[in-house]
């Protein structure tokens, strides 16, 4: 008996590129993944850029029958007031991919769509586990350590220090499951590798890190974050959103440092090469990951995205399904918070 296939809601009006490039990444998962794909929008639209790829792509529209349509007639857009979005666009699609997960149509939904409304419409059609405040937003900062996750990097900027124990559960568990790490380490982000070095928070949260059942190594600096002295450097929303842009932006000051530097000196098409490289290395926010500490699989791309990294995100939505990854993160929760 085959196993189940994992059914994925795409809002595929959300992103800067939609609804065509959102189409493409879902025909890429459908195809490469064995995945499922409903895409949730403008049925006219859908219908339109679905059979206009896989024109493209020298295949019949029968060839498409892993990616369906669900109508969607409204779009929640940046800069509206997502919990008013609630009530005045019911039909939007975000909210119309969410429900699907709540009434148990799809596993999971994936959006490249307004962080604000993706964010919105988790908590307040699928909830939030118990225990949690609100919602994890972490990651790999750079690929210099792909094995290495901070949390939190940006949704949650004031903290105490029982914050701080609930993103270290999360990324644990986001290590053994997606990561496969089987005994991820955890340390606290600070100014000194020392014990009673850190601002306040951090030295309120270092006892509770020790009492934990969290495989804790202590402080770790910032320098020591590409080097991966740890799978898992927490740190509040705050610090860790400054970290992710500050990477950001050295990486792409790195990329136009070296293609002056390499002018003249080799092939441009070796230039790109080189300096795209660099870009990844430091932009590995853009493929997006699941919001953590909601009661079901949500994933939430880069605005940017194309089918690529459609597809991606698609494939993390299916790796977080498989793995039960909301389920182990209420195990853990519960262990570790009780």
């Amino acid at each position: 008996m085959s196993e189940k296939v994992v059914k994925i809601a795409v809002d595929a009006m959300g992103g800067d590129y939609a609804p065509g490039e959102i189409v493409k990444g879902a025909i890429q998962a459908a195809r490469e993944q064995g995945v499922e794909v409903v895409l949730v929008g403008s049925e006219e639209l859908l219908k339109k850029a679905l059979t206009q790829t896989l024109s493209l792509q020298g295949r019949g529209q029968g060839e498409g029958e892993n990616v369906g349509i669900v109508n969607a007639n409204e779009v929640i857009k940046e800069g509206e007031s997502p919990v008013a979005a609630l009530r005045l666009k019911p039909d939007a699609s975000i909210l119309v991919s969410t429900r699907m997960v709540k009434e148990g149509k799809a596993d999971a939904v994936v959006s490249m769509g307004y962080t604000g409304a993706v964010m919105v419409a988790a908590i307040e059609i699928l909830g939030k586990l118990e225990g949690i405040k609100r919602p994890s937003a972490g990651g790999l900062l750079c690929r210099f350590a792909p094995n290495t996750l901070v949390f939190d990097m940006g949704a949650n900027a004031d903290c105490k220090p029982r914050d701080l124990l609930v993103f270290a559960v999360i990324g644990s568990v986001v290590c053994r499951k997606i990561l496969n790490v089987s005994n991820p380490t955890v340390a606290l982000l600070s100014n000194g590798a020392e014990e009673g070095k850190g601002n306040l928070l951090v030295k309120k949260a270092y006892p509770l890190f020790k009492q934990s059942h969290l495989n804790f190594i202590g402080n770790v600096e910032g320098n020591d974050i590409p080097f991966a002295r740890a799978n898992v450097i927490v740190c509040d929303g705050f610090t860790g959103n400054i970290l992710l842009k500050f990477c950001e932006g050295l990486g792409e000051a790195l990329v136009e440092r070296l293609k002056i530097t390499l002018d003249r000196q080799l092939p441009r098409e070796q230039i790109e090469s080189i300096t795209n490289n660099l870009f990844a290395l430091t932009h590995t926010a853009e493929e997006g990951g699941p919001i953590l500490g909601i009661d079901g699989v949500v994933v939430i791309g880069h605005g940017r995205s194309k089918a690529p990294q459609v597809a991606n995100a698609i494939n993390m939505a299916k790796i977080s399904v498989e793995s039960n990854l909301v389920e182990e993160l209420k195990t853990e929760l519960g262990r570790e918070l009780k």
